[in-house]
């Protein structure tokens, strides 16, 4: 919500602010989540959107409506605005809540399904993934199409009553717990690689498919490769119109890097830090360094506001109808190398113990720091790397030239 008033007639002040509907909301979801938390229905988590598998607490998000909120009441949702779905993710983020088991579905795959999708994929799925029935895991990346993805070699070829399915997938969230997998495939091989693909909604019980886990550097396992080896799809499970996929896809992307885990993913390190400095620093008879680290965490809360504005601005273009290309770009691109930094400044404060692990018996915060360093890595690659957004914001945004 935004307000401007002119009292004298020279200056315009504007305050921006949420309706007292939504703070009232926030509230409410503050609330709820602390009770949860103090109930012991989960540990809060760093990356609690992509790691922290909880279809508990999902199940009881889903039966506050709190799912798909905004996707119309005939297909399970709310009829909420994005602002409103906004305020909601964020109070998860400063959770840590373990909400991956219906982040993908919510945050992409179901608007994908809504645009997209025929009545019946619509009819089936919404439903399912409002009531956190079903999750969903996305197979875009392989290991030779990762920022162009365009290039992707995964065929899918009609043989006259389905789709035969073949090839690799590499880096897809909790494929290994998922029940079904929003797929890009290759449909026309003989055309520009920007026109020949499609999507699909594809079961991960199927016959033929393989899941295999790969590590992070911090030892953890959300990400997996995926082997599709003679995987037989009906017709039903093509989304949209084949040999559109691209034109689909870009669209579904401006979703996936919009939203304000992008820049909260690691919100509770953020908290901790802040509290230890204000409690240590001060007892120091150091005051250059005590005035440093200051500054640097100052500056570190402002850069926190900035990015909130650039998120909470591509909400508003998305409750106003409009799609949110080189606005959802900044906003992922300076979200990500926030955490980076924020991660960064995080292990130089806290120094050698903020290095440990969690496999540690002296690791600080639980060996969050740590963890939070060597995960930062992959924010500024996974969902579009920040040389291709910055590519984004420069042709789409400024209308620099391609060439």
């Amino acid at each position: 919500m935004c307000t401007a008033s002119k009292p004298e007639g020279e200056h315009v002040n504007v305050r921006f602010g949420l309706t007292p509907e939504q703070e009232t909301f926030r509230d409410e979801a503050r609330r709820f989540l602390s009770a949860e938390h103090a109930r012991g229905s989960f540990t809060p988590l760093y990356d609690g959107w992509l790691i922290g598998w909880s279809p508990e607490l999902s199940h009881k998000l889903a039966a506050r409506g709190w799912i798909g909120m905004t996707w119309p009441a005939q297909y399970g949702g709310q009829g909420r605005t994005y602002l409103d779905r906004l305020v909601l993710t964020e109070e998860m983020m400063r959770a840590g809540a373990p909400v991956a088991y219906h982040w993908h579905a919510d945050r992409q795959v179901g608007p994908a399904i809504l645009a997209h999708g025929s009545e019946d994929q619509k009819q089936w799925f919404l439903p399912r993934i409002s009531q956190a029935e079903v999750s969903f895991c996305i197979g875009m990346s392989e290991p030779g199409a990762g920022s162009d993805l365009a290039s992707l070699t995964t065929r899918a070829q009609w043989d006259g009553s389905g789709y035969i399915v073949n090839g690799q997938k590499t880096y897809i969230t909790n494929a290994h717990r998922a029940s079904f997998m929003y797929l890009v495939a290759r449909t026309d091989p003989s055309v520009p690689k920007h026109r020949g693909l499609s999507e699909f909604i594809v079961e991960l019980g199927l016959p033929g498919i393989t899941v295999r886990p790969l590590l992070d550097m911090a030892g953890g396992h959300d990400f997996n490769e995926v082997y599709l080896d003679n995987v037989r799809l009906p017709g039903s499970t093509l989304l949209g119109q084949r040999n559109q996929g691209w034109n689909q896809i870009v669209k579904q992307l401006d979703y996936e890097r919009a939203g304000i885990e992008r820049l909260m993913g690691n919100y509770l390190l953020f908290g901790d830090v802040m509290a230890y400095v204000l409690k240590t620093h001060g007892k120091r008879e150091q005051p250059v360094a005590d005035a440093v680290v200051r500054a640097k965490l100052s500056e570190l809360a402002v850069e926190m506001e900035v990015g909130r504005l650039l998120i909470y601005r591509v909400a508003w273009i998305l409750t106003e109808g409009k799609v949110p290309t080189y606005e959802a770009a900044m906003a992922k691109t300076y979200g990500a190398e926030f955490q980076q930094r924020l991660a960064n400044t995080a292990t130089r404060i806290l120094g050698l113990h903020g290095q440990l692990l969690p496999s540690s018996k002296h690791r600080l915060f639980h060996g969050l720091p740590a963890t939070c360093y060597l995960r930062s890595v992959m924010q500024t690659i996974g969902g579009g790397t920040s040389e291709i957004l910055r590519n984004i914001v420069a042709l789409r945004g400024l209308g620099l030239p391609s060439k």
